[in-house]
């Protein structure tokens, strides 16, 4: 894979606070959060990536192109790369520290198997986005890539020098995390990390509607030189602080205990449980064998975990890529072929809602708003590459790679 330097536009931080800038990714983003956003500084890039007007394409490029004209917006000296680390506590306290780089990389067709989505879009997402870059010239935020290098050159060659000086930004979002940017434009280091990516395969962990929309773009301003290259943040598969968190699957529709019970019962062992710290720990300590699931049921006081029965997932008529995935034996076996459920409805999120916190999960059948709710384990990265390797997608809402990237930190010009 092709990867290069930014031709970066940032926030000039002689006029602006980090913090009062950036914002989290549009998609994100609610109309309470968006309106907080606006009063914290007329300059908040949510003006550039979820703007509030009528015609809000563009006011965008009214806003983009002002702020370059005040130097509010500059750029850099030259083209860099953007280191970051990601510093947060879990929700067991322990320290995590996620490493990265903001660079661009050269759009490849999915057909190239250079770059592997592994989710499936919708078209207005899609619009929306071609209609923003289309405005305005430029990508705001950057689509999260994952690569693979077991040596680390990238950490212990070029990362670890630029993490013992003073970071080029500082800034701790509104969840608490703290991003630590440093800035990389010595040829010699960039070189290091164009040569590492030089024979790697890319996997999109989110972004992916981005990523397409960036495809199209592409191939509708083929003179761009540019325009063939998208933001893209990259971290390593190989470092332990990559952290892929699950969504669980509450359902909502009207089903009493015994009848879901009854129903896991015919595929799953069922493992019955009263702590709640024990049961996921078991989760996810099963799961390292054979696909392992949690339930826990409205009006009910324990928790149970269920361990797939042997040849159940081969009954499931999809490639055997999916079929290690317990979210498709889920789906397929219990949500579609015994509560029910159609594809509209899974899709459409009718009944069954998809939910990342934890505590939301436990909550929502606690206090009777849900009937039950499948606590899923930590997705494993070698299913997801797996999966998009053999040119196949996960069932919607599969992943959630925490925590999620800053927009406002770098802007990548197409011009």
């Amino acid at each position: 894979m092709e990867v290069l330097p930014l031709n970066a536009i940032v926030y000039n931080q002689e006029k602006v606070d980090m913090t009062d800038v950036v914002a989290p990714p549009y998609d994100v983003i609610d109309e309470k959060y968006q309106d907080e956003l606006y009063s914290r500084s007329e300059f908040n890039c949510v003006r550039l990536i979820l703007n509030k007007s009528e015609d809000r394409y563009a006011e965008s490029a009214l806003c983009f192109n002002d702020w370059k004209e005040k130097e509010v917006l500059i750029k850099t000296e030259k083209p860099a790369i953007f280191y970051i680390v990601q510093k947060y506590k879990n929700e067991k306290g322990k320290l995590i520290e996620r490493k990265g780089f903001i660079a661009r990389n050269k759009i490849e067709d999915f057909e190239s198997k250079k770059v592997l989505p592994h989710e499936f879009t919708m078209g207005g997402p899609k619009e929306d986005r071609f209609k923003l870059v289309s405005a305005t010239g430029a990508f705001y935020s950057q689509i999260f890539m994952v690569y693979e290098d077991k040596a680390q050159r990238i950490e212990n060659e070029v990362a670890a020098k630029y993490l013992a000086q003073k970071p080029y930004m500082d800034i701790v979002d509104d969840l608490g995390i703290q991003n630590l940017v440093y800035l990389i434009d010595e040829p010699s280091d960039v070189a290091i990390i164009s040569e590492v990516l030089a024979d790697k395969t890319l996997l999109i962990a989110d972004g992916h509607h981005r990523y397409e929309t960036s495809m199209r773009y592409a191939k509708e301003h083929p003179e761009n030189e540019y325009a063939q290259y998208v933001m893209s943040y990259f971290t390593n598969a190989a470092d332990e602080n990559l952290v892929i968190y699950p969504t669980h699957r509450i359902i909502e529709k009207n089903f009493s205990k015994d009848e879901i019970l009854s129903a896991v019962k015919k595929h799953y062992d069922i493992l019955e449980m009263t702590e709640k710290d024990e049961f996921l720990e078991k989760i996810e300590q099963e799961n390292k064998n054979q696909i392992t699931t949690g339930l826990i049921l409205k009006d009910d006081e324990k928790y149970y975990v269920l361990k797939l029965k042997a040849g159940v997932k081969e009954s499931i008529a999809t490639p055997k890529e999916l079929q290690n995935l317990d979210l498709t034996v889920l789906h397929e076996v219990i949500l579609k072929g015994e509560l029910n459920f159609s594809q509209e409805e899974l899709m459409a999120q009718n009944g069954v809602k998809y939910e990342k916190k934890e505590q939301v999960s436990f909550e929502s059948v606690k206090n009777g708003s849900a009937s039950a709710c499948f606590i899923m384990a930590y997705p494993k990265m070698k299913d997801i590459i797996d999966i998009s390797s053999a040119g196949l997608r996960m069932p919607q809402k599969s992943t959630y790679f925490y925590p999620k990237l800053l927009s406002g930190i770098v802007i990548n010009p197409l011009s």
